[in-house]
C-alpha cells in the first residue's frame, strides 16, 4: 500500500527529536509542540507497515511528554492501565528508532514489558490492573523510606473494571503521595457505557470541583445566625450534587484537579509541577481526543484503536477475505434471536470485536454492553439465565480468565444455561502472552456441568451455536480462533448436533489423528503425507473438549495403537492430555503424541512464524508419528 500522508505544518528537518527524559529536559518549551508533531508524524508512518493502537496512542503525545518532562524514569514510576498507549512512552525512552518493529516478530512488543526496559515498571495488556499494581508501588516505597514518584495512568474506560474502585478504596489508607491521571477521551475500543460514562463527561461539562468550594465558602460568609459548620456541610453537599451526582474521587479521600486540556503541554507541565509536591493522593483529570492529528483516526476511533497495516494518505486498509468468526458469531446470533427472544447478548466493552454489534442492529433491546467488567458480565449472566432468558455471555478466551470463580461458583454449582462464547482463543499473535487465549481448555474443562466445544471450520461453528442455543440442561462454551477459518459457508439452515459425539472423517489402522478446531486443517495436511508415505491413518474431528467422545477416542487407541492430537491450546491441561487420562483411567495403553504449545507464555509475532519456532508443524507432526510407526517396504514408500 502507498504511504504518503502529508505533514504540511513544519519541514521534516526542523522537527525535534529525543532518545531519552534528560534530552527531553533539555529542549526549549517552545520545541515541545513540534516534538509532538514529530512523534505524531512517526507513529502514523511507522503503524502503517506494522498495524497497531494508533488511536489511543495519537491522544496521549501531549501528555507523555510532560510525565517525561516532568518526573524521571526509571526512578519515578508510571504505571500505564491496558498499556497499549504506552507507544510514545516507548519512544521517550529510547526506542523511538525501534518504533517501526512494534508487534512484529523479535520487535518491540504492543505492550509495555518489564523485560523490554527498564523504563517499563509494570506489564499489563488487561484493563483494570495499573490503580492497584501503583497504589502497591507506592506503598512499597514508604515502607522503604524512598522517594520517588508513582504515576498511574489509566483512561476512563478502566474505571467500569472493579478491579480500580477496589484500589480506589484502599488508597487515601495506604499513601499520602499518589498521582492517579484519569486519561478521559470517552472510549476503550467502543464507546463507553454506564454511570461511569455518564459522570465523567458531567464533570467535563461543569465547572470545576475547586469552584464549587469557593463559591460555597461565598455563600457561607453571606449567611448569619446560623451555624457555620452546618450551613458549610449542607452547601458544600448541595452544591457537589447540584452539578453532579457525586464527587467520585474526593468521597474516597483524593483530591480531585480537572478537567484540564490534555493537549496543552505547557498546563500539563505546570500542573504536574504542582501535583508532585502534593503530600496527599490526587486526581488529575485530563480530556484528550482519540486520534488527534490524524483524520482518519478521528473520525472512526472505534477502528483505529486497534488495526492491521492501513494506507496513511487515506487510513484505508485492505480488503477483507472470508468472514470472520466474529462476524458469522454476530450475524448469526441475530438470526437466532429473531427465532428466540429468550435469546439475549452480553459483553464486556466488546460489541465491535467480537461481533455483536451485528446482533444489535438486528435486536438492539436485547444486547447488554456491561462496560470493561467480566466478572459482572458473568454474574449478569447468571440473573438473566435464572429468569428463563438465554444469555449468550461473549467474551474474549484471555479476558475471560477474569471471570473464573464466576465459572465455577456461580454458573457451574448452579447448573445455570448460561452460554459462554469464547472469541480468540489459541494464538492471538501480534499482541502477544496477554492476548494468546491458550488457557481457556485447561481452565474449562475439569469444572462440572459444562459441556466444551470447538468447530473445524465456520458451517460447523454455527451449527455449535444453533446447539447452544437449544441446550438448556447446564452450561455450555465454545471457543473459535481470531479471523476467519477455512472459508466454509454455513448452510442455510443449522444442524443440532448430538453432544459428545466427534465426527469420524476417515478410517485408518496405523495411526489416528485428532484434530481438533482450527488445527483439524494441520491434522488433514499431516494425514496426507502420511498417507502418501504408505499408512493407514483415521481422521477424527473431535468437536467436543467436554464431554469427550470416549467410546471414539477407545475404539481408535485400541484399532491403530497410536493417537497424535493437535490443538491450538498449551499441551498442559489440555485437550490431548485429557486423552491421555481417559486412556490411563480405562486401562487402554496406546502411545499420545501431542501438537500443541509449550508450558511458557508465547512472545508476539506472526502465527506461521510462532508455529513454525515451537513445532506446531506438518513436518514436526510427521516426525512425531515416524518415531512409533513401523518402517514400510521400499515399495510401499515408492507407491
Amino acid at each position: 500500500m502507498e504511504n504518503c500522508f502529508e505533514f504540511p505544518e513544519i519541514p521534516s528537518e526542523q522537527l525535534p527529536k529525543v532518545d531519552n527524559g534528560a534530552d527531553l529536559k533539555k529542549l526549549p518549551l517552545e520545541d515541545l509542540p513540534k516534538l509532538a508533531e514529530n512523534i505524531r508524524r512517526t507513529l502514523i508512518r511507522s503503524l502503517a507497515n506494522t498495524g497497531g493502537h494508533l488511536g489511543p496512542n495519537l491522544g496521549v503525545v501531549e501528555l507523555s511528554i510532560a510525565l517525561h518532562r516532568v518526573f524521571s524514569t526509571p526512578e519515578d514510576k508510571f504505571v500505564f492501565d491496558v498499556s497499549h498507549q504506552g507507544y510514545v512512552h516507548k519512544m521517550l525512552t529510547g526506542r523511538w528508532d525501534q518504533i517501526h518493529t512494534i508487534r512484529t516478530y523479535e520487535g518491540l512488543n504492543g505492550f509495555l514489558l518489564r523485560t523490554e526496559s527498564e523504563h517499563d515498571c509494570y506489564g499489563a495488556g488487561h484493563a483494570g490492573t495499573a490503580v492497584s499494581a501503583a497504589l502497591g508501588m507506592a506503598s512499597a516505597r514508604d515502607l522503604l523510606g524512598k522517594k520517588e514518584h508513582v504515576v498511574a495512568v489509566a483512561g476512563d474506560a478502566a474505571f467500569t473494571c472493579g478491579p480500580t474502585f477496589e484500589a480506589l478504596n484502599n488508597i487515601a489508607e495506604s499513601t499520602k503521595r499518589f498521582i492517579l491521571v484519569l486519561n478521559d477521551n470517552e472510549w476503550s475500543i467502543d464507546r463507553n457505557v454506564g454511570a461511569i460514562a455518564k459522570y465523567f463527561h458531567a464533570l467535563q461539562t461543569s465547572s470545576t470541583y475547586a469552584h464549587i468550594h469557593e463559591k460555597a465558602a461565598e455563600f457561607v460568609e453571606r449567611i448569619a445566625g446560623k451555624s457555620i459548620r452546618d450551613i458549610a456541610s449542607k452547601v458544600e453537599r448541595g452544591a457537589k450534587n447540584l452539578l453532579f451526582p457525586n464527587v467520585l474521587f474526593e468521597k474516597f479521600g483524593m483530591h480531585y484537579y480537572g478537567p484540564i486540556d490534555g493537549h496543552d503541554i505547557e498546563l500539563l507541565i505546570k500542573t504536574f509541577e504542582f501535583l508532585k509536591d502534593q503530600e496527599q493522593p490526587v486526581v488529575l483529570h485530563v480530556i484528550t481526543e482519540k486520534g488527534r492529528g490524524y483524520e482518519p483516526a478521528k473520525a472512526n476511533p472505534m477502528k483505529f484503536h486497534g488495526l492491521g497495516p492501513y494506507k496513511t494518505e487515506t487510513g484505508e486498509t485492505p480488503p477483507g477475505g472470508d468472514p470472520t468468526y466474529s462476524y458469522l458469531y454476530g450475524s448469526h446470533l441475530g438470526k437466532f434471536g429473531l427465532k428466540d427472544d429468550k435469546i439475549v447478548a452480553v459483553t464486556a466493552a466488546m460489541p465491535s470485536g467480537t461481533g455483536l454489534v451485528e446482533f444489535q442492529k438486528v435486536v438492539p433491546e436485547r444486547y447488554y454492553d456491561v462496560g470493561i467488567a467480566e466478572e459482572h458480565a458473568a454474574l449478569f449472566a447468571c440473573g438473566q439465565a435464572v429468569q428463563g432468558l438465554k444469555p449468550f455471555l461473549t467474551i474474549y478466551s484471555t479476558f475471560f480468565q477474569r471471570a473464573y470463580d464466576m465459572a465455577v461458583h456461580d454458573i457451574g454449582i448452579q447448573n445455570l444455561p448460561v452460554r459462554l462464547c469464547m472469541d480468540r482463543a489459541g494464538l492471538s499473535g501480534d499482541d502477544g502472552p496477554t492476548h494468546h487465549g491458550l488457557f481457556d481448555i485447561g481452565y474449562m474443562r475439569h469444572i462440572p456441568n459444562w459441556i466444551f466445544m470447538q468447530a473445524k471450520d465456520e458451517d460447523e461453528f454455527v451449527d455449535m451455536l444453533w446447539t447452544m442455543a437449544n441446550y438448556n440442561d447446564g452450561p455450555s462454551a465454545i471457543r473459535y480462533p481470531r479471523g476467519a477459518g477455512t472459508g466454509a459457508k454455513p448452510k442455510a439452515e443449522p444442524q443440532l448436533l448430538e453432544i459428545g459425539k466427534a465426527e469420524v472423517v476417515a478410517d485408518g489402522t496405523d495411526i489416528a489423528l485428532f484434530g481438533l478446531g482450527s488445527m483439524f486443517e494441520m491434522a488433514e495436511k499431516t494425514r496426507d503425507q502420511l498417507v502418501a508415505m504408505g499408512y493407514s491413518v483415521a481422521l477424527i474431528n473431535p468437536r467436543w473438549i467436554k464431554p469427550l467422545d470416549t467410546a471414539c477416542i477407545g475404539k481408535f487407541a485400541r484399532q491403530c495403537g497410536l493417537v497424535l492430537t493437535f490443538e491450538d491450546h498449551t499441551l498442559m491441561n489440555g485437550f490431548g492430555a485429557a486423552i491421555i487420562e481417559h486412556l490411563n483411567d480405562t486401562g487402554i495403553v496406546c502411545p499420545v503424541e501431542r501438537i500443541g504449545w509449550p508450558d511458557e507464555f508465547v512472545e508476539h509475532g506472526r502465527p506461521d512464524i510462532l508455529r513454525a519456532k515451537h513445532g506446531l508443524t506438518v513436518e514436526n507432526a510427521v516426525a512425531k508419528a515416524l518415531k512409533h510407526l513401523p518402517a514400510l517396504p521400499k515399495q510401499a514408500l515408492a507407491g
